[in-house]
């Protein structure tokens, strides 16, 4: 077994053990998502995996332990995939985990024990040379944590699975977490995580890195602290009662149908200026269905609320089914509608489905690729006093862009239907739930997370949980009254810079590293 803990390293009996040990190390930092929501383990769950990386013999098995390690974590935080998926879901894990072989590389490049020919000198050695170790360390506060930033934003990529499991995403409960993320979203909060990681990777394994490592941690609490102080906090602007109908499991879609409307009935009188349904509500548009626009109007004029229900229909005159989210009011669909534009990949459609349309032959991949729409849409509510919704759909909660760019566009409230009855008795309902907590303290706007089977949840405009969440285990009605806020958080502002900030520090890093290799090439005489 390696020594992870300083001095030099014992090369391990196995690679396969030390590949085994990689994938668990990996998977670890799961266990901090809903829904254990253990999310104090995140701030030293990369430890194990940075302490086994720093040991590798060489560059190449550095790699491999990226790699390897990057693929438990993707597997880890899509477990819940393996119904539907099969043996595909380790095909895609070990794909995609290939991000992190360029982050195992670094981290061996900046934590790598004395004895490794890239790492720094052992104790005992001159103190210039001592010096540039700390240096390294110091350095590595940084890099590690924008190296990691650089996987999270390539696998975000929609055709790559989208930015599920972000590891920022992990702190959706914790408000300084959330203030932090008003600043610089949950790119600014993964960057910290990680570099609190880094500190302790570094006070275990080198008593040379105390010194920055510690610095590093006092660095990382004052951010935290100065965030919850300093950043600037949305301004209340009254409050709008809203509704979410929850029909629960309740078999096929016309039972779903008449389950939501005996709901929507009960909430006559209360007030309601909207009321959301989930994702998949309807396998019909009302739009060419006038039978049953009829019936969603008056359910409209029942509560006084306009209805926004969604669609998972074909459309007359469309090549295909698409999503939709629909708004009703007393006198029928008001043509306000918001088709799905990003697309579950293998849920909704099959990426490149020639090459890999034999995934829908060992798991529940989609066998017909749904229809994207083509523009995000800010939908006004008549029944609210024309209060502007942004409309997302499932998956896009995701995407921090998409809320951003809702917000941009004028949307007080951010709405998300969603469905992931499928997926029913496993993490994933509380995981896609807890996103919006993160979307609404990044924005400064409150969000509704609207699902046919739970979790349905309501979060303020700081992030801060409004009303009772509904469980996997509850068909209900719930009314909020939900906050509304004005001004524009930092995040909104300016955008992803942390983001562009961790690819300055890589790149003022790797610019310097290349020249110095090219100076050692064979025939050049060193500087």
């Amino acid at each position: 077994m390696p020594s992870p803990l300083g001095g030099r390293p014992r090369r391990l009996g196995s690679p396969w053990w030390r590949g085994l040990a990689a994938a668990t190390a990996g998977a670890l930092p799961a266990l901090a998502f809903p829904a254990p929501s253990w999310w104090w383990l995140a701030y030293v769950a990369l430890v194990p995996w940075l302490l086994l990386v720093r040991t590798a013999p060489t560059a190449r098995r550095a790699a491999l332990d990226g790699w390897l390690g990057g693929a438990g974590f993707m597997l880890a935080v899509h477990h819940w995939l393996l119904p539907s998926l099969h043996v595909f879901i380790l095909v895609l894990a070990l794909l995609l985990g290939a991000l992190w072989a360029p982050w195992g590389i670094l981290v061996r490049a900046l934590l790598a024990d004395a004895s490794t020919p890239c790492g720094p000198t052992a104790d005992g050695a001159p103190r210039g040379r001592r010096r540039a170790a700390g240096g390294r360390y110091a350095a590595a506060l940084v890099l590690v944590p924008s190296g990691w930033l650089m996987v999270e934003l390539i696998r975000s990529w929609e055709y790559l699975g989208g930015p599920w499991g972000l590891l920022g995403a992990s702190q959706w409960q914790v408000p300084p977490a959330l203030r932090l993320a008003s600043i610089g979203g949950v790119w600014l909060v993964s960057l910290l995580v990680v570099a609190v990681n880094t500190a302790v990777a570094e006070l275990i394994a080198r008593p040379a890195a105390w010194p920055p490592a510690v610095a590093g941690l006092l660095v990382c609490g004052l951010a935290a602290t100065t965030a919850w102080y300093a950043a600037p906090l949305p301004r209340p602007a009254g409050t709008v009662r809203i509704a979410v109908v929850q029909p629960g499991l309740t078999g096929t879609p016309t039972e779903r149908l008449a389950r939501g409307e005996t709901l929507t009935r009960s909430l006559t009188g209360r007030g309601v200026r909207l009321v959301v349904w989930g994702e998949s509500s309807l396998y019909e548009d009302p739009a060419d269905h006038p039978a049953l626009a009829a019936r969603l109007a008056a359910l409209s004029r029942r509560t006084g609320a306009d209805l926004l229900v969604n669609a998972d229909a074909r459309r007359r005159g469309r090549p295909g089914i698409e999503k939709s989210a629909v708004l009703i009011g007393p006198h029928g669909p008001t043509g306000d509608r918001y088709a799905k534009m990003r697309l579950v990949p293998f849920g909704e459609y099959i990426p490149a489905r020639s090459l890999l349309g034999w995934a829908t032959h060992v798991g529940k991949a989609a066998t017909t690729d749904r229809i994207r729409g083509t523009r995000q849409v800010v939908l006004p509510v008549p029944t609210a006093g024309g209060l502007r919704i942004g409309p997302l759909v499932c998956f896009e909660t995701a995407f921090p862009d998409m809320s951003r760019r809702l917000v941009h566009d004028g949307a007080r409230v951010l709405v998300a239907q969603s469905s992931t009855s499928t997926f029913q008795d496993s993490w994933a309902p509380a995981q896609h739930a807890s996103l919006a907590a993160l979307r609404a303290a990044e924005n400064g706007r409150p969000m509704v997370h609207a699902t046919l089977t739970g979790v349905s949840a309501v979060h303020g405009p700081r992030g801060e949980p409004v009303g009772e969440r509904l469980g996997t285990d509850r068909s209900a009605a719930a009314v909020y009254d939900l906050p509304l806020a004005r001004g524009t958080s930092l995040y909104n502002r300016f955008g992803d810079w942390a983001l562009y900030g961790a690819m300055g520090a890589l790149v003022l890093f790797g610019v310097p590293a290349g020249l110095r290799a090219l100076s050692r090439r064979p025939g050049r005489a060193p500087r």
